[in-house]
């Protein structure tokens, strides 16, 4: 079993208070184990009184007691925030970033310790415990590592592990992916309307139908393609539709948008 070091969390945005609800929703950790820091004083407050984990002061004051710092930042705030922590980094800490954009060796370089770093990319149906993380090791990062960083992202859905060179594509696929998958459900809900329905039911319509879709897919023992195949009788509607799908290069469409996103994850990374 993995030992449940002590947790920090600069950062008391979004992803940071997603990760601390699952956790303790989910009993894997407790409020005592918990801290967050965040320049934010109002933001770190609501954290603090919604969940009972310790505030700190200043991020100094988190690394000094917690072994293990979640880094959930804005990429343009790291190189300030990990210049503040840099002095009371000790060689039991484990630092866990989920920043995006930002490699582990621009961590490293910064604070000049060889000490173990993973890299995550995370989505946001973390929020409501339904996200899926990628999660890259550091060069000094053991298995034992490893093992704490999934447990805490396990906390708000699924993990893999991949190495750091695929972190861009990650980003591009799973990262942006709630995007793309949103803005899928907007034109399918006009489309919806465009044929005669009321929009709220169209939007109920939909929303259920990518849930139970997402559900199948996940639970089922069939590929993808054979549960498209289930549902696409010759010469009925769904053939129809998909038909016009192929016509208008549907694949290509959604292959050259995850490219777009991979080469735009690559220009952010080398302008950090």
């Amino acid at each position: 079993m993995t030992e449940k070091r002590n947790t920090g969390f600069i950062g008391a945005g979004n992803m940071g208070t997603a990760l601390i609800k699952g956790l303790i929703e989910s009993g894997v950790y407790g409020k005592g184990q918990l801290g967050a820091s965040d320049k934010d004083s109002s933001a770190l407050k609501r954290m603090a009184e919604q969940f009972g984990v310790e505030p700190y002061g200043s991020n100094s004051d988190l690394v000094r007691r917690c072994s293990t710092v979640v880094l959930s930042v804005k990429p343009q705030n790291m190189k300030d925030v990990l210049n503040e922590m840099k002095d009371g980094i000790r060689d039991d800490h484990l630092i866990i970033s989920i920043a995006a954009g930002i490699p582990l060796k621009m961590i490293h370089d910064i604070l000049r310790r060889d000490i173990p770093l993973i890299r995550v990319m995370p989505n946001t149906p973390a929020l409501v415990q339904k996200g899926v993380s990628a999660l890259a090791a550091g060069e000094f990062a053991t298995p034992e590592h490893m093992a704490t960083a999934r447990t805490i992202f396990d906390a708000v859905g699924d993990t893999v592990e991949v190495e750091e060179s695929m972190m861009d594509a990650v980003t591009a696929l799973s990262g942006s992916g709630p995007g793309y998958i949103f803005r899928m459900m907007e034109c399918m809900v006009d489309a919806g309307v465009a044929v005669g329905l009321e929009k709220g039911i169209s939007l109920k319509l939909v929303m259920q139908t990518f849930l139970g879709a997402a559900h199948l897919a996940k639970s089922s023992e069939h590929p993808l393609s054979r549960l498209r195949e289930m549902v696409t009788s010759p010469g009925g509607t769904t053939e129809a539709g998909l038909g016009m799908f192929d016509k208008m290069g549907l694949e290509e469409t959604i292959r050259k948008a995850v490219e777009a996103a991979c080469n735009r994850s690559l220009e952010l990374g080398k302008n950090d």
